[in-house]
Order: structure tokens, then sequence, then C-alpha cells
């Protein structure tokens, strides 16, 4: 622990470096002890920004005391302008993730219709990814599910086609699909591109919330279809009609005259965190909301700057997603702090957009709506967190713990008949899993089948690692023989004060009555211990404990699978004469299987970088003779 003295000369020789610093607009990084990087903000002037982090702390947070306490160096990068200031910050913590910075979770990315307007017969897709590639993106949507279910429906009324790119290649006549009257059959020519189009635009109209105009459009077209003796035509029109119009008069409308994209973005929180509801509008329609849960935020705090953390969230926010026409705040960030984000939001979408903290009345009632929704989620979120910290307090108790535990990671290794053995870490904090600090090791020093050697290698490469934050409890899948290793192998690391715990799994077992079966309880052995610890499966400690098992047992298998097929696929490759790796590693980045690639058209291998015609045609020849040798 750094005493008082030794900390008042690390704030006065930071002082000294910090005087050198320019008063241009730029990034500033600050790292710890080990090097990494813990917090990272930007500044109009970095000298002058920097420099307040260390005068009189009775003024700062206890957050930012706890900051300037863990600070080692502070390292800058200057920048042309402040917009590009911003977007940096936003860009390094993504990128590092730094414990002191707002952060927005990104385990689960926003779901988005993708229409792939840059192809011949264009389709729809979900993406989990906003990329500058000339399609067109909608959303965000509430559900994978809800995006799922719109382009069944876009597909089935404007008859869409839903064939992978590959396959709409490789067809010689119509699917089902066509013979069923739900797709054109754009594949083998039976309507013409422009035709094709046409019948997207009415797709499009929807998506982007254009109802009144595309159901004028339809009823256009059924009209003249009837008049023109073309029922067929007319009554598939109608059954259009009638579906559009049910989905419209289930959306939520907020403003039937406003044709602007809008987000309304509130907030709701005390001391255990807070909040985030963005409300998306789309045409003066509601489809979805999303909520972010930011638990090191009291914005009810007088420490708290609202301002400094409410654009952060809007700066990461944005970096992923789609920017609409126009931002609704439920902070008034003043004319200079608007007048950037919009700016930033400029530079990243290539048009104007209005951020404003709204005066009318109509606005204010979609801000009323966000702040409402913030309430529901955060009240749903803390009685969530609650049970997890009961949880959290039952394991301290049970497996007699020096404090509730924080971080707790759990190793597993897999292998398959002694081969391509990998491990998993998976971390848990505050009960839930921390996705960003998953890891996966390929074990190097192991030959064959050598559980505790590749457990010391794991746990060896893991606490290398200074950066990370030790673990209040490590779990190590198995009983007393596995828990005996993980000692040892802590002991011989010199790290014996971390506690461990081995987690038995449950045994099905014949009872004596013929037919039954019973099955065992899940064992929790402790050092120091003969019996094991049992908790009661309903409990919130049960869930946590066995959930970080599973997750880790998922996390090795998934991994060691993707292993063996990528090995599987490369023996196959490797006897290609001039294959070299980087072009093997493209191929199967972009087919996936061996079977994909034998079925794929010459111009679809062309098209990835560095292949010739003649190392194309090599490729296909020698799979489809090795496909020959076989049957």
């Amino acid at each position: 622990m750094m005493s008082e003295s030794d900390h008042l000369q690390k704030i006065t020789k930071l002082k000294e470096e910090v005087g050198g610093f320019p008063i241009q607009s730029g990034i500033y990084l600050m790292k710890s002890e080990v090097d990494k990087i813990i917090y990272v903000g930007k500044a109009k002037n970095l000298r002058n920004r920097v420099r307040s982090y260390l005068v009189e702390a009775k003024g700062h947070s206890a957050k930012t005391r706890a900051l300037v306490f863990n600070i080692k160096t502070i390292e800058y990068i200057v920048t042309k302008t402040e917009v590009e200031a911003f977007l940096l910050e936003a860009s390094l913590i993504k990128k590092h993730r730094p414990k002191y910075n707002v952060r927005l979770k990104d385990d689960k990315a926003y779901p988005y219709i993708k229409l792939s307007w840059s192809d011949k017969f264009p389709r729809l897709y979900l993406a989990r990814k906003v990329q500058k590639d000339g399609s067109d993106y909608y959303g965000p949507y509430t559900s994978g599910g809800a995006v799922f279910g719109t382009i069944r429906f876009l597909n089935r009324i404007f008859k869409i086609r839903d064939c992978t790119d590959h396959m709409f290649k490789t067809r010689t006549r119509p699917c089902m699909t066509h013979q069923i009257g739900r797709c054109t059959a754009p594949c083998v020519q039976l309507i013409t591109e422009e035709d094709y189009r046409d019948e997207l635009e009415g797709a499009r109209d929807f998506l982007r919330g254009k109802s009144k105009k595309l159901i004028k459009d339809i009823e256009v077209k059924m009209k003249l279809a009837a008049d023109q003796e073309k029922f067929e035509v007319a009554t598939r029109m109608r059954d259009a009609l009638f579906s559009i119009k049910s989905i419209v008069e289930r959306q939520t409308v907020v403003n039937d005259a406003n044709e602007l994209d809008q987000d309304i973005i509130s907030y709701f929180g005390d001391e255990n965190g807070v909040m985030i509801d963005t409300i998306h509008v789309r045409s003066g329609r509601v489809i979805g909301n999303r909520s972010h849960f930011i638990s090191t935020v009291n914005p009810n705090s007088p420490e708290e700057d609202v301002r400094e953390w409410y654009v952060s969230f809007l700066n990461q926010y944005y970096a992923d997603n789609i920017i609409p026409d126009e931002v609704l705040t439920v902070v008034d960030l003043g004319r200079d702090l608007n007048k950037l984000m919009q700016a930033v939001l400029k530079e990243r979408s290539g048009r104007d957009v209005i951020v404003r903290f709204p005066a009318d009345r109509k606005s204010a009632a979609l801000l009323d709506m966000a702040t409402q929704n913030a309430e529901a989620h955060f009240k749903k979120q803390v009685s969530k967190d609650h049970e997890k910290k009961a949880g959290l307090d039952e394991i301290k108790t049970r497996l007699h713990l020096p404090k509730q535990p924080h971080r707790i990671e759990c190793f597993d290794i897999s292998h398959f008949q002694g081969t391509e053995t990998v491990a998993s870490q998976v971390v848990f904090e505050d009960g839930h899993p921390a996705k960003e600090h998953y890891r996966r090791y390929i074990i190097k020093t192991v030959e064959g089948i050598d559980d505790f050697k590749s457990m010391y290698e794991v746990l060896q490469r893991r606490f290398q690692h200074k950066e990370y934050e030790e673990p209040d409890l490590l779990v190590v899948d198995g009983g007393k023989g596995q828990l005996s290793q993980a000692v040892k192998i802590l002991q011989e690391l010199n790290l014996q004060h971390i506690p461990v715990v081995g987690l038995a799994k449950a045994r099905t077992e014949s009872a004596f009555q013929e037919n039954e079966v019973l099955e065992t309880e899940e064992r929790f052995y402790i050092p120091g211990r003969a019996n094991p610890v049992v908790f009661k499966k309903n409990t919130e400690a049960f869930q946590i404990l066995v959930g970080l098992r599973d997750e880790a047992h998922r996390f090795a298998i998934t991994f060691h699978r993707k292993r063996r097929e990528d090995a599987s696929l490369r023996s196959i490759l490797d006897e290609i004469t001039g294959l070299g790796e980087p072009r093997k590693l493209a191929l199967l980045k972009k087919f996936e299987s061996i079977e994909n690639i034998k079925n794929a058209d010459i111009d679809d291998i062309l098209a990835i970088k560095g292949f010739s015609r003649i190392m194309a045609e090599r490729v296909l020849l020698h799979l489809n003779e090795e496909e020959e040798v076989k049957t």
C-alpha cells in the first residue's frame, strides 16, 4: 500500500510532467503500476485538463480520487480538432476497456435489418453490425426474433428471395419458395432486375416507416390490376394491404406527421447505478428501445458531472449504431457541447444531425416516455443485482471466503483422445458473465493427456498477466483430486492466498428398484474439509457457481471443436501445391467448409485477394478429384 508521502511525491512528479503537455486538443491516457490503461479522456486543452486532476482532491468525486491514487504515468495523443479527440476517445475506450471510464457493455450487439442494395438482386438479412458496404440498415430492433419476423413478413408480401448468395448463383431451376408463390425466382431470370427492385421499394418504404406512401402505392396497383382483370394479382395486393395495415395499427404512433428518424435518450438511477434508456422513433413510429445499465455512476451525486458521463455515453453509443436525423437529450448540454456533439455525429454519418434539449410539448412527452422506461428497467436491474449479491454473500459464508467474491474465474481443459488440448478461462463479475475477460489457451508444453500439467501451464500463463485483476475465487471443474492439484499449482506459483473450490458434477446412478434412476447433487469441495459443501438448487449461489462451470465447459468445447474442424480443413488444403497459409486462411474465412469451397463458382474464389485463375482452378480440381477418389 502506497504511503501518503509516496503519493504526494508521485503527484508532484506528475505535475512537473504535465507542465510540459501541449495546450492543444487531444486524448490523455492514464496508466497504472502495471502499465494498464485505466482511464481515457479527451480535452480541448490537454495541459489544463490533465492538471485539473492533480490539484486539491477535496473537490473530486470518490471515483476520481481513486483514479488519481492509482495513476502511475500519463500519456497523450494530440489531435487536430476537438471533434477528432471525441472520435478517438470512443475507439480507445472500446479497445482498452479502462476501469474508470463509463463503458458500454458490448456482449450483445443490436439487431438490424440489412438490405443488400449493392447486390444485383438484393435480399434482407439480420445484421449485428452497421458497416459502410453499400447496404441500407434499418433499426435497431428490440430483438433478433423481431428482426426475423419482420424479414419473413416482407419476404412473403413482396416476394423477396431468401436464399443464400451461394445457393442463388448455383440454382438451375426455381425452388419450392417460388412454387408456393412466395418468390419471383430471380435466380433463373423469371423476373427482370428492374421489376424485382420495384417490388423491393415497397419493403424499403415499410422499413423507413413510410407506411402511408406504401399503402397508397399498393391501393393504386390493386385498382389497376382489377381494372385490367388481373384478379389474381389484385387479390394478392389486397391481402398484402390487409397485412400491412394490421401491423401498422399495432405500432405505437407518437407523431404521425413527423418524417424524421429520432432517438430519445433519458435515464433514471440512484446510488446503485444509472439506467440509460434509448427509444427509437422512425417516421413518427416507435420501433423499439434499448437500455444500458452503468453501475459506476450515481446520477444524483453532487460529485458527478451529469454532462460528462452522459456525453461519454452518446459518443460511445453512436460509434457503432445508426445515427438518426435527430437526438433528443434529457440533459441540457449547453451551446458549446451541443454544437460539438452535432459535429461529431456529422463526421460519423456524413450529414447534418440535430442534437437538442426539447422545449416543445411533443418532444417533452417522448422524453417522459423514455424516463418512465428507464425507471422500470432500473428497478428490474436493481432487483436482479440484489439477488446476485445475496447469492455472493452465501458463497462467501458457505465457502469461508475472506470477502464477498467480486471476480470469480473458472478454468476448463478440453481435448480429444489426447490431441488439440485447449483450455478456457471464464470470468464472472458480481455474479454476471464478464465476456470481455474470457480467454482461450492452446496448450503448448504438454503432449498427450495430462490435465495436471495442462492446468499448471494455463494458470502460470494466466497469472503472468499482472494487468488482470486477481480473482477473489478460483473454480476448477472436478472433485477432491482436481482441487488438490489446483491448490498445489497455486502454491508453486506463490498464489496460495487465492481461494479455490472444486466443483464435482452431479452423477446419475441406478437405484435398487427396476428402471429407477437417481441423480446426485452437485458437490463443492474446499481445501481442508473432507465432506463437500452442498448448495440448494434453487438458490442464487448455486446458479452462479454451476452457471460459471457450465459456461467454462461450453467455451472450451466450442474452441476445441473449432480447432479440430480447422485442422481437418487445413489437412486437405495442405495437399494443394502452391496454396500458402494466407490463402488457406482466406478460403476458410470466406467459405467455412470444404463442401462450400467444392461447390463454389470459380469467380467466387477469384474474388478473394491473392487468387489467380490458375490457383482457383487448381483448388477446385483437387477438391473435386478428392471427392471422386472417396466415392
